[in-house]
């Protein structure tokens, strides 16, 4: 089948509801499948460059369609002690991938029943990993997930950011105090605001990332084309921290009247 890459278990994907119990794909699976083999695309590099022995933590792993996939095509076949924990906090999901991952023989994947923010001091994880994923992690649970990175000192951080109103509800907040600039008007009307805000919210995740030491990359995810959440933030340590992009993040709070939030973009 021409859809399916080479060595992928035919098993795993009649589990994940990818492929019918006859071995078929309808429109939707093939559109599902398509979206997850294009961001194993971007993955696989970053794995090979890691090298041996890989903690990998998938945040809001939800039915783990992703951590099985790495499994499958990636890590199953290595002689180490590479690891995938997914990190879910609904509990029926984390159930169904524990027994997934044991009816499948796949031994390093870990599941766990946690919140993103939980597991920066859950005992259940490594002190250091090597990478992390969030993929539509709701809400602020992306901002946990670099947060989580940033404490385990991570090399690689995969996020493809989900909806977050925060940013927009402080800025509706505190409009009446930024009228006396013209900037505001990027966000006077209601429906700028929410757009701003969802933009400006990933705009600062790069720069807390880039103040942190990271190099960051920001694509579009093709393939995702039926959800707006399609971007795609991929951050590489490569030095201790970045004194410029701490200034220019800051700068863009005050500017914004948005310094409440300082506590969460740290750097």
């Amino acid at each position: 089948m021409h859809d399916i890459r080479p060595g992928q278990s035919i098993e795993l994907l009649k589990e994940l509801h990818i492929l019918t119990r006859d071995g078929k794909l309808n429109q939707d699976s093939r559109r599902k499948l398509k979206q997850i083999y294009h961001l194993y695309q971007f993955i696989e590099p970053l794995l090979q460059d890691l090298g041996q022995d890989i903690a990998l933590v998938d945040h809001g792993a939800g039915k783990s369609y992703l951590g099985f996939i790495l499994y499958d095509l990636f890590f199953k076949e290595r002689q180490d002690q590479s690891h995938i924990y997914g990190i879910e906090t609904r509990e029926e999901l984390v159930q169904k991938s524990l027994e997934l991952a044991q009816q499948l023989g796949f031994e390093r994947m870990s599941f766990l029943h946690l919140s993103v923010a939980d597991s920066i001091v859950s005992k259940a994880l490594p002190d250091q990993v090597d990478i992390v994923t969030a993929l539509h992690a709701c809400n602020t649970a992306t901002d946990d997930a670099i947060r989580f990175a940033l404490e385990k000192h991570a090399k690689y951080v995969v996020l493809v950011p989900c909806c977050q109103a925060e940013i927009a509800a402080v800025l509706r907040k505190n409009k009446g105090r930024a009228l006396k600039s013209p900037l505001t008007e990027i966000w006077r009307h209601p429906m700028h605001t929410r757009e701003f805000g969802s933009h400006l919210t990933n705009v600062l995740r790069c720069l807390q990332l880039e103040a942190h030491g990271y190099q960051v990359t920001v694509t579009e995810l093709v393939g995702w084309e039926h959800s707006m959440k399609n971007e795609l933030i991929i951050a590489r340590k490569h030095q201790q921290s970045n004194v410029a992009a701490a200034a220019r993040l800051n700068e863009i709070l005050e500017t914004l009247g948005l310094e409440e939030m300082a506590e969460r973009f740290y750097c």
